[in-house]
């Protein structure tokens, strides 16, 4: 990027906290069927295969995009592509509201997905506007603009209750809207697009924008973030229905105990972004990796029942995981995937500055996948087996295959080239 110097604290500081509010907004739009979808699943009497499949829907089409809009935002910057996206998410969460069978939710659930592509339009727009030594940390802060599925788990019930699931769409709709127009009119062209159009530079082309995806590290990272993004918006869509079918709570609170979940999920990105800067990305994904297998080993424990012979006759005993270590387990492993969303993503403008979008992209549609391939596989694991645990069980798989495959490829590295892995660290 042409002479940082250039670039006051005042300019990286606008275009951080306009990226992040934005992003916020198109969160908690993204997450919104976690909410509404539990009464449209009511309503049109959806299996919890179905409602899986429909909870999971938007993050199938946030995740697909992302790889192009990360290219169209290298190529046109995100000050353009950041409101055509959101103006676009707009009119489908409104158009959510007209229709009235399943298979046109699902349709309709797609354009609503687009709101979690903004996260690599704000990733390449604000990478742009700070040095390398600096990024991790920016780019940690905008990713707070995940605590926008907290805000859905917090302010969406209420919505709903006084003014039903489609009064709730329309709100959403017009706050994502207005962020559009005000993000546009604030929002100044990042000095990347500005050098280019300055020099009149030749547009890259779509191969060499491409060229990186070839690289097995690039899909490293992308399979790390499958379990901390890709679970983060799997067990945020998932735990309203958790809570209330294992717990017996009504949908406020189990709203709200998932709201205690996703913030710091969300809130905690920004100091991860922060301790990847100071101690290496790996080492965090390590950490992130260890106490999640911990608290996922403990969660997925089956509650039940077990009867004894007893001296005076039998003797049943009531056996699980209490709803107040459950969720303060819930918090623990928010934490530590908000660590590690912000540890893969520090690499990225270290090593590809030059394409961001599009590796970026590419580990975010990857991650995003996570999310759309878990709420079904809960559903399905729901349905077959009716245990309500058995989701948690998938998670502790996952992480255990991740953290062998990391460790595997990262000790193979050391070996065949130290000074390399030394540099990744």
């Amino acid at each position: 990027m042409q002479a940082n110097q250039t670039i006051t604290n005042a300019e990286r500081h606008r275009a951080l906290a306009l990226s992040t509010f934005a992003f916020t907004i198109c969160f908690a739009v993204w997450t919104l069927f976690s909410i509404i979808g539990v009464r449209i699943k009511q309503e049109l009497g959806l299996s919890d295969t179905q409602f899986g499949l429909l909870v999971a829907t938007p993050v199938l089409s946030g995740s697909v995009s992302r790889l192009a809009l990360g290219l169209w935002t290298e190529r046109f910057g995100g000050r353009v592509v950041f409101p055509a996206q959101m103006l676009i998410t707009a009119a489908a969460v409104w158009m959510m509201t007209w229709v009235e069978s399943y298979a046109m939710f699902l349709v309709v659930a797609l354009g609503l997905g687009l709101a979690g592509g903004s996260f690599i339009i704000g990733v390449s727009y604000v990478s742009r506007w700070f040095p390398p030594e600096k990024q991790g940390t920016a780019l940690g802060i905008f990713g707070v603009g995940n605590v926008g599925a907290a805000v859905t788990s917090f302010v969406a019930p209420f919505l709903l209750v006084a003014l039903g699931w489609e009064g709730t769409a329309r709100v959403y709709a017009l706050v994502l809207a207005a962020t559009a127009v005000l993000f546009y009119l604030l929002a100044r062209t990042d000095p990347e697009q500005a050098r280019q159009r300055e020099s009149n530079a030749p547009r890259r082309t779509l191969k060499n924008q491409l060229a990186p995806l070839k690289l097995a590290q690039v899909w490293r990272f992308s399979l790390h973030y499958f379990f901390v993004f890709g679970g983060f918006v799997a067990l945020a869509s998932f735990l309203p229905r958790f809570y209330m079918g294992a717990y017996g709570l009504d949908l406020t609170t189990a709203g709200v105990l998932t709201g205690i979940f996703a913030l710091p999920g969300s809130l905690f990105r920004a100091y991860g972004g922060w301790l990847s800067d100071r101690i290496g990305a790996r080492r965090v994904l390590y950490l992130t990796f260890a106490i999640s297998l911990s608290a996922l080993t403990v969660m997925a424990f089956p509650g039940g029942q077990v009867t004894l012979s007893g001296i005076g006759g039998p003797v049943s005993y009531e056996f699980g995981v209490p709803l107040y270590l459950f969720v303060f387990l819930t918090v623990v492993l928010g934490f530590v995937m908000s660590l590690g969303k912000a540890a893969v993503y520090k690499h990225i403008p270290v090593y590809y500055p030059q394409h961001v979008g599009a590796v970026g992209g590419l580990v975010g549609m990857i991650g995003g996948l996570g999310g759309f391939f878990l709420p079904i596989a809960f559903g399905v694991l729901l349905d077959v087996t009716g245990i309500w645990t058995s989701p948690f069980l998938m998670m502790l798989a996952l992480v255990a295959a991740t953290t062998a495959w990391m460790h595997i490829a990262i000790r193979r590295m050391e070996r065949g080239a130290p000074a390399q892995a030394a540099l990744e660290a």
